[in-house]
């Protein structure tokens, strides 16, 4: 039972930040060899794999990544690049590494959308692994190569004030916009092997904050004039908030019915 716990460990570990499977091995090996009773072990363990994970996340990785042609992107807004991660997970779990190119398509964004809305912070949510073409970042089907990004929408308060750095859910995923009535809803017939999960029990636990229109209209205006000549191939949303937002562009696609729902996030795709 220890050696399967440890094993789905590893596997967890893996699937969720790519490298913990391989840091939690690492430290095991280093805990096996110190004369310890196996108590004591499993903590040194432990203590072993926070401080080696923590050594790769800041200092090993980003340059290994570089070498890859993947760079991190900033966890934090700075002054003068108001770009910051949704939640600190994604940067914990190294889900916020991306293709070069992509870099100064958010930067243009996110200063765009402060000198038309001054005080507004875009947040990003998962972006690629550090390593390896072709593996998908769970529960996500591509991902997979450094070239797509989730951003978050902008949100307000129920009086419609913007809430800078907000998020309805605390990963910033499965808050979803609801189509009305009269909106367009292309897969409302049931399917089998599909990722696309309503989430209906979680709704009603996400605080009374409403999608601010005007920036998040402004974002998706300024990504379809300016976007392409930055890379910008594709974005995914829902055809119900594409109608809502007033927009009309080749490059706003639907995802299709298997793939998870696009109207709790942006996906963005450069070229290869």
């Amino acid at each position: 039972m220890r050696r399967l716990a440890f094993l789905l460990a590893v596997l967890v570990l893996t699937v969720l930040s790519q490298i913990g499977g391989a840091v939690l091995i690492l430290a095991w090996l280093l805990g096996r060899a110190l004369p310890l009773t196996a108590r004591r072990r499993g903590l040194a363990v432990l203590a072993l794999f926070a401080a080696l994970y923590a050594a790769a996340t800041l200092a090993v990785v980003p340059p290994l990544a570089a070498l890859a042609g993947r760079v991190p992107l900033p966890c934090r807004a700075e002054p003068g690049r108001p770009v910051a991660a949704g939640s600190p997970l994604y940067c914990l779990l190294n889900r916020n590494y991306v293709d070069p190119r992509l870099v100064p398509l958010l930067d243009a964004l996110a200063a765009a959308m402060d000198q038309a809305h001054p005080g507004t912070v875009t947040l990003y949510l998962d972006a690629n692994f550090p390593f390896l073409d072709g593996m998908p970042l769970a529960p996500h089907l591509s991902h997979d190569d450094g070239r797509k990004l989730d951003l978050a929408f902008f949100y307000a308060d129920p009086g419609g004030t913007y809430r800078p750095r907000s998020l309805r859910s605390p990963i910033g995923y499965w808050a979803f916009e609801q189509p009305g009535p009269d909106d367009p809803q292309p897969c409302n017939e049931p399917r089998w092997l599909t990722l696309r999960w309503d989430m209906g029990l979680l709704q009603g636990l996400y605080p009374d904050r409403p999608l601010e229109p005007e920036r998040t209209r402004a974002a998706l205006a300024w990504l379809l004039a300016e976007g392409p000549r930055l890379g910008l191939e594709k974005i995914l949303l829902e055809p119900h908030l594409v109608r809502r937002l007033g927009l009309s562009s080749p490059l706003l696609r639907f995802q299709g019915c298997r793939a998870a729902r696009h109207d709790d996030h942006l996906h963005l795709q450069i070229a290869p």
